[in-house]
């Protein structure tokens, strides 16, 4: 006699048994540009129209001089012939690393349209200008946040963090311009490899690698780059 009973109807699914197939396109070296800058914007086009949400958003990895890995989600504030840019506090977990560490991987996840592009390349400041600029962007509120927050540091408790906010708030007001934090700032990646990758069906996915050519090469200069293919 069997002492197995199956489970109920609404147990939840192993992990194991969880699987997509990967069906929406596919991926050929003539299907990009032959430029990397193009090739990512295209993407990025067709992903901001496919109605993903925050397509900006991509996972940033960095490591300790030691190589302890990390990773966080951060938002892309621009992209062009130099590379990637994000912003940050310079004295978060990830700018430590990075000052430590200068090697970093980018990953944009768009599983919803099955697709990915991952970026392998090297992590400098900004300049002050730049940063300025973009800073002056920023919703008030957000730049209040800058300041509030000692990013990656322990804190006893969120009212901590929100009785900081609400000293800013009084001390700055409504009109007064708020100065840029000097610990706030923005890096810029610039690649050494950015891949494609588009899923398809049996796990036999497309992927395509621009690899640079030279050193700190120019992602809108197709010379710069060779592009090919890898096995999935």
């Amino acid at each position: 006699m069997s002492l197995w009973t199956p489970p109920p109807e609404d147990a939840p699914r192993r992990l194991a048994d969880l699987r997509v197939t990967y069906d929406l396109g596919t991926l050929a070296p003539e299907d990009l540009p032959a430029c990397p800058l193009d090739a990512f914007h295209g993407w990025f086009v067709e992903t901001e129209a496919a109605g993903l949400p925050e397509p900006n958003a991509m996972v940033v990895s960095t490591a300790t001089a030691a190589g302890a890995p990390s990773s966080r989600t951060v938002l892309l504030k621009d992209a062009d012939t130099r590379g990637f840019v994000f912003y940050t506090n310079l004295e978060s977990r990830k700018s430590r690393e990075l000052t430590e560490n200068p090697h970093v991987s980018l990953v944009f996840p768009w599983f919803a349209i099955h697709r990915q592009v991952t970026v392998v390349g090297t992590a400098e400041l900004i300049g002050r200008d730049e940063v300025e600029t973009y800073y002056r962007s920023r919703p008030r509120g957000s730049q209040l946040g800058a300041w509030a927050s000692a990013q990656s540091t322990v804190i006893d408790g969120r009212e901590q963090l929100e009785a900081r906010y609400a000293e800013l708030v009084e001390q700055y007001g409504d009109d007064v311009e708020i100065p840029v934090p000097p610990f706030w700032g923005g890096w810029l990646i610039r690649p050494s490899a950015i891949e494609f990758w588009q899923g398809r069906p049996s796990r036999l996915h497309d992927r395509l690698r621009f690899r640079a050519a030279s050193a700190q090469a120019d992602l809108s200069h197709a010379d710069s780059w060779v592009l090919e293919r890898l096995s999935p």
